[in-house]
């Protein structure tokens, strides 16, 4: 036991700090002609402010923010203006923390494979003395050694990109620009190819003003869904309503949290509006946000006090138990199955699908928590950790696990449930080896992920994952102090006889009756009575 790690304590994960929701604009062919013409001649400002802040690197400040907000105004507008700087400011700030995020792996791969080439070649890891296995052939060793040096120049690279404040941004995604060398593997043509990069590439978006009418002056939606936009000033010509706005012919009606999204522009608080162009189903959305005030976190005791039920997360389906607050699993596993192959809508489909059901399940349990593990893949998916396994590491690359973290918390505060993080350590290793077997009958069988799902209730609810054992033969009868692992010391009852439920039983006494019923330190006792009191035998006089 002394090569464990130590573990990390359990905690309420914080609920959700914004929220997000969109709906579909069934513009006329008009509407959409300016919505591309306004998109397009903002992105060109943001792309000339995006190219203004990267020149500035490490020497950004207030004053040069200001400056530019300045030139943007004289093109366009001082809200539009205001809108532009700031998203130029998160993406560059985006990029930076990513950059970061790139040296931390660049470290960890040259740590790794310098660490495997100086083993032998062949030799097996040892986790008692902190050793890796070495490579398993002198080619693999060499090809190795080649990408060592690699990552060692990359590293340079990044290193100095990081002390100079140097980012590399592509508006429009790395992966389309890279997307336009191989128009044939891709299936596009350079007409659909430029059609999705200008749609990436416009901007239409603008921060919400709290006190303003309905909550945005720039991207308007009125309570009976009335769309209009504040055109930039070279565009003021396009205008078919006062004061240089332009109104849709399409109506904005939001189903998900269409209330909470009317009485927030009523009352005037700030709402974000984005304007996005889908060209593969050739439709217009607009996407509504806004923060929320910060709730306080449940305390643990408090989530925990009904039990909890706890879900193992697998690459094809969750695996869920309903745990007592002592930690017993009661009723049946629940498995909710998904797909994640296909597009990444059909994904996030299946995950939403599958979150619902289990927060159903969750809600018929009388349970007001969910216990997960806090995984974290994005270290986990190098080759250099998991070798030659390609098809484990795919498998790995694909789990939606912050996505599918994400969503279940997002969901789940709208259910009132809370979602309870646990340290993965171990938990499918020790579920298999206490849980499985046991709970396991002819009529029923249980997997590793269904033992998995109890151990990480129970550490959840501050129990031992080991189950429930049998006192020593010395300690089976009364003695104080000395009992099972199940129930803690503190625990009311936990040294009384288990209640008897109402209702005919099979193979048995019937209800309140039979010999372990009542007091069980009774049976077998000299001066108790039993209930069978027919066999009970008189004392005879010695001298008979």
């Amino acid at each position: 036991m002394g090569g464990l790690r130590e573990l990390a304590a359990s905690f309420v994960v914080p609920g959700p700090a914004g929220v997000a929701i969109r709906d579909r604009l069934r513009v006329s062919a008009a509407d959409a002609a300016l919505l591309a013409e306004v998109g397009v001649f903002l992105g060109s400002l943001a792309g000339g402010d995006l190219a203004v802040r990267a020149r500035q690197e490490l020497g950004h400040d207030a004053a040069s923010w200001a400056v530019r907000k300045r030139e943007l105004t004289g093109q366009s507008s001082a809200r539009w203006a205001g809108s532009i700087t700031k998203a130029t400011h998160d993406q560059w700030a985006l990029a930076r923390r990513g950059q970061a995020a790139h040296l931390a792996w660049l470290r960890g791969q040259i740590s790794s494979i310098e660490a495997r080439l100086a083993r032998p070649l062949g030799a097996k890891a040892s986790k008692r003395e902190g050793l890796v296995r070495g490579y398993s052939s002198r080619g693999e060793w060499h090809a190795k050694s080649r990408r060592l040096q690699t990552l060692k120049d990359r590293l340079l690279s990044v290193e100095a990109d990081w002390a100079a404040g140097r980012v590399r941004v592509v508006r429009g995604g790395k992966r389309l620009a890279h997307t336009r060398h191989h128009l044939d593997a891709a299936g596009l043509t350079e007409p659909t190819w430029r059609q999705r990069w200008r749609a990436e590439r416009m901007f239409l978006a603008a921060d919400g003003e709290t006190g303003k009418r309905f909550g945005n002056e720039t991207l308007r939606i009125t309570d009976t869904g009335q769309f209009s936009i504040k055109l930039p000033a070279p565009l003021a010509h396009l205008a078919n309503a006062p004061h240089g706005r332009y109104v849709l012919d399409a109506t904005v009606r939001f189903q998900h949290r269409g209330q909470e999204w009317l009485d927030r522009i009523t009352a005037h608080r700030a709402v974000a509006y984005r304007i996005h162009h889908d060209t593969v189903r050739g439709r217009w959305y607009v996407t509504a946000s806004w923060q929320r005030a910060a709730t306080p976190v449940l305390p643990l005791q408090a989530a925990l006090a009904q039990g909890v039920v706890a879900m193992d997360m697998n690459d094809d389906h969750l695996a869920a138990w309903h745990l007592d607050g002592h930690g017993n699993p009661v009723g049946e596993p629940q498995r909710f199955f998904y797909d994640l192959t296909g597009t990444s809508e059909h994904r996030d489909a299946q995950i939403r699908h599958a979150l619902s059901r289990l927060l159903h399940h969750t809600r018929r349990c009388g349970a007001a928590a969910i216990a997960i593990e806090n995984l974290d893949f994005t270290n986990g998916t190098s080759r250099e950790k998991h070798g030659r396994n390609k098809r484990f590491r795919r498998l790995l690359s694909r789990f939606p696990t912050a996505k599918l973290k994400a969503r279940l918390v997002s969901m789940a505060a709208e259910q009132d449930i809370a979602v309870v993080a646990v340290d993965p350590a171990y938990t499918s290793r020790w579920g298999a080896q206490h849980w499985q077997k046991p709970l396991s009958t002819p009529a029923r069988k249980i997997s590793r992920h269904d033992a998995a799902s109890i151990a990480i209730g129970r550490r959840a609810l501050g129990h031992p994952i080991k189950r429930r054992t049998t006192p020593p033969p010395a300690h089976q009868s009364d003695v104080p102090g000395h009992r099972i692992v199940q129930a803690r010391p503190e625990t009311r009852g936990r040294e009384e006889t288990r209640p008897h439920l109402p209702g005919p039983r099979t193979r048995g006494a019937p209800p309140g009756g039979g010999a372990k019923a009542g007091d069980q330190r009774a049976q077998h006792r000299s001066g108790h009575t039993t209930e069978q009191q027919s066999w009970q035998q008189d004392a005879f006089p010695l001298s008979v």
